[in-house]
């Protein structure tokens, strides 16, 4: 039996991470969807020593704590290091130390009675009472004796992370005079205000979007142009006036 200075000295000990073979079988039998058992050292915190659990996923190794297990009996997935738990199954009797080294536990020994032995006498008077005959019980079927197998339980899937995409939001305002600019908006971001785009650009990309949406513009670069016509003509009416202005002043 070893003192108690040898086993504090092997708990202090640092134990085996998991070998890269066994943590890519580990990974092969995930992927069988056969969770495999595992043991726990004494460096696992919070489970007793030797014993099980089953693995029903791998993390990222950098985190430390990658491996996610489920302790026989317990509902919950907690999450341990290569080295807190071991794929060899520690004996009966012995519990897995840190270095995989197994330590058996002291046998039981008997206390020493301190009661003497009395020898009793029973008087020669007392009645003597018949042995009843022992009963004949029925044989059991082997099948009766045997428990039912237990069915395995199935592996929680991992739970996959939704990944937030940020809404963008495009803003596209016109004028009646025909002038067009954008606004971009990324989440909460405003990333583009006030730019200028051109007419045939805002058609060009109402075609492309939906039948409705080049409809309605259609109709407002038509009321643009209409007007822009208008006011060319207004103009060209005006420097008509101006140059017979002009002429009649040069007479």
């Amino acid at each position: 039996m070893s003192s108690p200075s040898t086993k504090s000295a092997s708990r202090r000990s640092a134990p085996p991470d998991l070998s890269d073979a066994e943590l890519a079988r580990i990974a092969g039998e995930l992927a069988e969807g056969k969770p495999p058992m595992v043991w726990f050292t004494a460096a696992a915190v919070g489970v007793a020593e030797g014993k099980s659990g089953k693995v029903v996923a791998l993390g990222d190794p950098s985190v430390g704590d990658f491996l996610q297990v489920r302790p026989t009996g317990s509902k919950d997935v907690l999450s341990f290091g290569p080295s807190e738990v071991t794929l060899t199954k520690p004996a009966r009797g012995t519990t897995v130390a840190p270095g995989g080294s197994a330590r058996t536990s002291p046998e039981s020994v008997p206390a020493p009675s301190n009661r003497k032995d009395n020898t009793v006498t029973q008087p020669s008077t007392l009645p003597s009472t018949a042995t009843p005959a022992p009963r004949s019980l029925a044989p059991v079927p082997e099948d009766a004796a045997k428990p039912a197998p237990a069915a395995p339980r199935p592996a929680k899937a991992p739970v996959a992370r939704k990944t937030k995409v940020p809404e963008v939001t495009v803003t596209l305002t016109g004028t009646a005079d025909g002038e067009w600019t954008v606004d971009v908006v990324n989440g909460k971001k405003r990333s583009v205000k006030g730019m200028a785009v051109s007419s045939a650009a805002v058609a060009q990309a109402a075609k492309i979007l939906h039948p409705e949406v080049e409809e309605v513009v259609a109709g407002i670069l038509e009321a643009a142009r209409e007007a822009q016509q208008a006011k060319v003509s207004q103009l060209q009416a005006e420097l008509e006036a101006a140059r017979k202005l002009l002429e009649e002043l040069g007479d």
